[in-house]
């Protein structure tokens, strides 16, 4: 990123000299390099040495994968990431100090026991795997409450501004969870209850079975035509694969059905349920949920839908939000990468 204007950007550069003067100090008469500033954010310095520590595992991990003739190159991208994500880090922190947002150490032994819960570790346990990446307890907190500080800032500057209206939920609901009918085609639920088949499965056992099958069918039939919920029906007693999908087995036109299928359906009313036909693959029969041109048919009644797609909005705004604004921070910043 180029670097942008900013009033503080000589004693920048005056601050980055004499810290380059002092780590290429010589020792006993030799000039010898102990780190390097690889970044400078507004006011602060990213060494090499903290991009190395961050990025440690991560490194590690593809120096065991990649091939020797590209790991160079693999590796380059790998810091240029990291860096990225320490500048971004950093320039958030930046802002929260700014907004005299603050951490109590009340704070980070609340995140700390957190993350307890979620790994399910000891302390002991997490402190040996902390000491595995070569961290401290001590800095280990000191980055949890980089993590709360940043979340604050980001509740108070991002989510607390992200709402969704129900008119969007409706619009969304509207083109992704209903479909639309055309051309003559018949929206169909299936219910289908099979029995046991086999080429040495003994005549009589067939014949129970189909009988047992058939009364389970018109047991369920009379279910539905009282008014229980189809897809509900079809997911308890429906051994036909789409009774996962609550019966749903789309839309179809009446050239494309088997004929006994064609016969239940054609003259069937929206809402209205078929008799029960025999197929190969057990005794089935129909809900029909829109046959009229152009006309809509709903797949999941709104209210079963309205909270997931509420989510997954503000999940997706959320996002959008984030990008925009982490933006704007590095473009009204002041950011070199030596």
């Amino acid at each position: 990123m180029k670097p942008v204007a900013h009033a503080s950007t000589p004693v920048i550069f005056f601050l980055l000299v004499l810290f380059l003067q002092i780590v290429f100090a010589p020792l006993n008469g030799t000039a010898e390099l102990l780190d390097r500033v690889v970044a400078v954010v507004n006011d602060d310095v990213i060494t090499l040495s903290e991009l190395e520590k961050e990025g440690e595992r991560f490194y590690r991990d593809i120096s065991a994968k990649t091939p020797a003739t590209s790991l160079a190159e693999t590796l380059q991208q790998a810091r240029e990431h990291v860096l990225d994500r320490i500048i971004e880090r950093r320039l958030i922190t930046q802002k929260a100090k700014a907004g005299n947002i603050s951490v109590s150490d009340a704070e980070v032994d609340a995140a700390f026991e957190q993350m307890l819960d979620q790994s399910r570790l000891s302390k002991p346990e997490l402190l040996a795997k902390l000491k595995e990446d070569g961290l401290t307890e001590t800095a280990y907190r000191e980055n949890l409450r980089d993590q709360v500080l940043q979340s604050k800032l980001v509740n108070a500057d991002v989510r607390s501004k992200v709402v969704i209206t129900d008119e969007e939920i409706l619009d969304y609901y509207n083109s992704q969870s209903t479909t639309r009918v055309s051309g003559g085609g018949y929206y169909l639920l299936q219910i289908g209850i099979s029995w046991k088949k086999g080429q040495d499965t003994p005549p009589e056992t067939v014949e129970a079975d189909k009988s047992k099958a058939r009364k389970e069918a018109e047991k369920v039939l009379e279910l539905a035509r009282d008014g229980e919920d189809f897809k509900e029906l079809a997911r308890k007693y429906s051994s036909m694969p789409s009774a996962a999908d609550g019966g749903d087995i789309g839309v179809f036109q009446l050239d494309e059905m088997a004929p006994d299928m064609q016969q239940a359906v054609k003259e069937l009313k929206p809402d209205e349920i078929s008799d029960i036909i025999e197929t190969p693959e057990g005794y089935q029969f129909f809900k029909l949920l829109n046959s009229d041109d152009g006309t809509i048919a709903v797949k999941t009644p709104p209210d079963e839908v309205k909270e997931e797609i509420r989510n997954s909005l503000y999940d997706q705004r959320l996002k959008k939000a984030y990008d925009e604004w982490l933006n704007n921070l590095k473009n009204e910043a002041y950011i070199q990468k030596l």
